[in-house]
């Protein structure tokens, strides 16, 4: 475990302006299986500690146009057990970023410089953290209005400043912010299994 998570100290990974991922490219069929495969190599490393492993993001959902970057999210039985994730996930060559300001939800990207393939991000199995990313997955999944509003957001933002990652997540901030809102609201009324889904669903 590197000296950032043991003392608590922000990474400076997450305050870096400048990344060649932020661009938004056209939705490709390849990044559902690329996803798995992901999530399946996760698991082999974390074990029994992931209880729940998801592909989300807007990679995860067909049509919609994204950062070429694989949003893997990994639920786990105590997000606070560091040590039973965080050293299977460097070893699979994923730079740990922990931000104090967030203690149940823990950041990992690979490869650790930019531009990077994929993000992991860990939380509590149950918690809110999880059920947001899955919430807003699906709703765009199942709103085709909404996923065509949100990527003429991402493009808009991410043209008019190319590659500066802090101007991106400004520039989508408030839309995101009503995405997610919009989400969870029809998560909890027409969609409450999606906390849950049936265990062959979970792992992929």
């Amino acid at each position: 475990m590197d000296a950032e998570a043991v003392d608590g100290a922000r990474h400076p990974s997450l305050d870096e302006r400048w990344d060649p991922a932020i661009r938004i490219v056209d939705h490709d069929p390849a990044w559902a299986g690329l996803a798995r495969a992901e999530l399946r190599r996760i698991a082999g490393a974390i074990g029994p500690v992931a209880v729940r492993l998801e592909h989300v993001g807007s990679t995860a959902v067909s049509g919609l146009a994204a950062k070429p970057v694989l949003d893997l999210q990994v639920s786990v039985v105590d997000v606070g057990d560091r040590a039973a994730y965080v050293p299977a996930l460097e070893g699979l060559g994923y730079l740990f970023a922990p931000a104090p300001e967030s203690p149940d939800f823990h950041f990992f990207a690979r490869p650790p410089e930019r531009p990077r393939t994929h993000h992991v991000h860990v939380c509590q199995v149950g918690s809110l953290q999880e059920h947001r990313h899955l919430a807003v997955r699906d709703f765009l999944r199942t709103h085709p209005d909404e996923a065509a509003a949100y990527e003429a957001v991402k493009r808009d933002v991410a043209a008019r400043r190319p590659e500066d990652r802090l101007a991106y997540i400004a520039g989508k901030h408030e839309h995101v912010r009503a995405l997610e809102q919009g989400a969870l609201a029809w998560a909890g009324t027409t969609a409450p299994t999606a906390r849950r889904p049936p265990a062959r669903a979970r792992r992929g």
